[in-house]
């Protein structure tokens, strides 16, 4: 699985790897990813403003969080709900994306897959 915009929107480095808990089997309800972004040092306002910059429109998203560590001050969480895993691919071919991907890099320290997941519902997702 492509995992450029999680790595960096969730990452931001545009890379293809596929994630330490294997790839989901397509039509098994919504995606989720969880991920882990370490800014260069002093720079994570200015990657998480390019995170949520890059975010608008995007087909199939249905949550997509950039949230500061309180306790590391580079450290980045971004947690994302898709329809299905092909809308999140599908997304990191969009120009505001791609954008996003090439601003970004410079500013990232160094970025780790926590968790791919298969969402079941919660406080403004359906259940599917």
């Amino acid at each position: 699985m492509t995992w450029e915009r999680r790595t960096f929107l969730a990452g931001t480095a545009a890379a293809a790897v596929v994630g330490p808990f294997g790839a989901m089997a397509k039509g098994t309800g919504m995606y989720g990813l969880i991920g882990k972004m370490t800014a260069q040092p002093g720079k994570r306002a200015e990657l998480t403003a390019i995170l949520l910059d890059g975010v608008a429109g995007m087909p199939g998203c249905l949550s997509y969080v950039v949230a500061d560590d309180p306790a590391e001050a580079d450290t980045i969480w971004i947690t994302e709900v898709w329809t299905d895993q092909v809308s999140h691919v599908a997304s990191l071919q969009m120009p505001s994306v791609r954008d996003a991907i090439t601003r970004g890099r410079p500013l990232i320290a160094g970025m780790e897959r926590i968790a791919e997941t298969r969402p079941l519902g919660g406080t403004g997702l359906s259940a599917r």
